[in-house]
């Protein structure tokens, strides 16, 4: 077993405590007063919020009690400095919502911080305090970590201040649902290990101790970490502005299953399945369509479909990217212009069914013509829209309300067509269909059934 007490001294003075508070109202009688949801239910249920009220003596009126703000509690976190002046790392989540923010030294100093700025994405949050001399930490390089290899994190958690935990890396790029794949590990990482820096053998920061996977709230043997890789870019640009500016191309995407790879002719199940491109987006003006496979983004092969998205931020709106795609058999280069990325999305025109379905094909599909007026709120030129689903197509997962918009590299534009294709099929070879539902497009595979 590895000593970790060398390196724990030589990083150790440089991980803080961080404590936030917030100001609430306080009666004079010393409790706090009704939250915001217990004042919305008074509202409701009694016309007017119900007043703080003090002691009175018995058998006279109470009456309502003056209040005043407070600072009171919020939460404890951990955090890191990363510059001799005093800048320091934590989660976003660290700080979110606090009106005030303490950072707490080794040596008991404790200072009133500013919070720089946060980003919610990657929970990534840069505070600083007043000070200079400072010691910091060193930032490794978390593309280089190796499964297996030994690492410590030191942080609050529970509020214990400069506790040190150890234990190996468990997986790199965890796809998790979040901005950016995260670092996994089997270190004990708890409520307050928050913000603390997850350290190499070196003595260098790799990652942020960010989350949990727990069904108790404690730890159950799996943490995540953001690399600070992704969190120094993020951290810079905070530094520098207070916000993250990231690009954005206008698509959904979705994963290359085995299934749609082998379909599609690719001999790897990577690169993002495009399932939506966003009307006027940079994508469209750029020639992406539905069913489109992002193979490279700017030269970079794309391994998993959550690679698309992390490569895109970090390009500067307004510079020119080049997409590699698979599309009906055949690559492609497409040159578009990023654009910047929003907050929300913005929606699609509901689906809404029209003619009389027909009788069940060969894939169980019973469908109808789409009309022009739900072409046109749908923005799309072609397609059927299926009206029942059963045998085949209904094990597939295809359902009513669905649209095919292609079969196998044939582009849809109506029933006759449709049923043109699905005649000339091989009754026992899978059937690769593009379908939308909602917003998103998706490849689903269809065995037709036997005749």
């Amino acid at each position: 077993m590895p000593d970790f007490a060398a390196l724990v001294e030589k990083t150790g003075n440089a991980v803080v405590n961080i404590r936030t508070t917030e100001r609430a109202k306080i009666s004079q009688s010393g409790d706090i007063t009704q939250d915001e949801e217990m004042q919305e239910f008074f509202r409701r249920f009694f016309g007017v919020p119900i007043p703080p009220t003090q002691p009175s003596p018995r058998g006279r009126k109470q009456t309502p009690a003056p209040e005043a703000e407070e600072e009171v509690p919020r939460g404890v976190g951990s955090g890191f400095i990363i510059s001799p002046d005093g800048y320091v790392m934590t989660n976003a989540h660290v700080v979110d919502g606090a009106d005030e923010v303490y950072v707490t030294l080794t040596d008991k100093r404790e200072f009133k911080a500013k919070i720089i700025g946060a980003d919610k994405r990657t929970d990534v949050a840069i505070v600083k305090i007043d000070g200079s001399n400072l010691p910091r930490l060193t930032m490794g390089d978390s593309d280089k970590i190796r499964v297996g290899e030994w690492v410590i994190a030191i942080g609050s958690p529970f509020g214990l201040d400069n506790t040190v935990t150890a234990g190996i890396v468990s997986a790199k790029a965890r796809d998790t649902g979040e901005y950016l794949p995260l670092i996994q590990t089997d270190v004990a990482v708890n409520p307050g290990n928050s913000g603390g820096p997850l350290i190499n053998m070196r003595g260098e920061v790799i990652g942020i101790n960010s989350q949990i996977y727990s069904r108790s709230g404690g730890y159950m043997g799996i943490s995540f970490a953001v690399p600070i890789d992704e969190a120094m870019r993020v951290a810079d640009q905070l530094r520098a502005t207070g916000k993250v500016t990231r690009g954005r191309i206008g698509v959904q995407i979705g994963e290359v299953t085995k299934d749609v790879a082998e379909s599609l002719g690719l001999k790897h199940t990577e690169g993002s399945m495009v399932q939506r491109v966003e009307p006027g987006s940079p994508a469209e003006k750029g020639g992406v369509e539905v069913g489109d496979v992002i193979l490279k983004y700017n030269g970079a092969t794309i391994e998993r479909s959550s690679d698309l998205p992390r490569l895109v931020g970090g390009t500067k709106p307004g510079t020119k990217a080049t997409l590699t795609v698979w599309r009906k058999g055949a690559t492609r280069d497409l040159t578009l212009t990023i654009g910047e990325l929003e907050a929300d999305e913005a929606g699609a025109a509901p689906q809404k069914k029209q003619k009389a379905p027909q009788k069940p094909n060969a894939l169980g599909l019973s469908i109808s013509d789409l009309s022009a007026a739900q072409l046109e709120a749908l923005k799309i030129d072609g397609g059927v829209l299926i009206e029942a689903s059963e045998g085949a197509a209904s094990r597939s997962g295809l359902r009513a309300g669905d649209i095919v918009l292609r079969v196998n590299n044939t582009d849809i534009k109506n029933v006759s067509q449709f049923n043109a294709v699905v005649a000339k099929l091989e009754p026992k070879k899978t059937v690769l269909l593009l379908v939308r539902r909602g917003d998103s497009s998706q490849f689903v595979t269809v065995k037709p059934a036997q005749q």
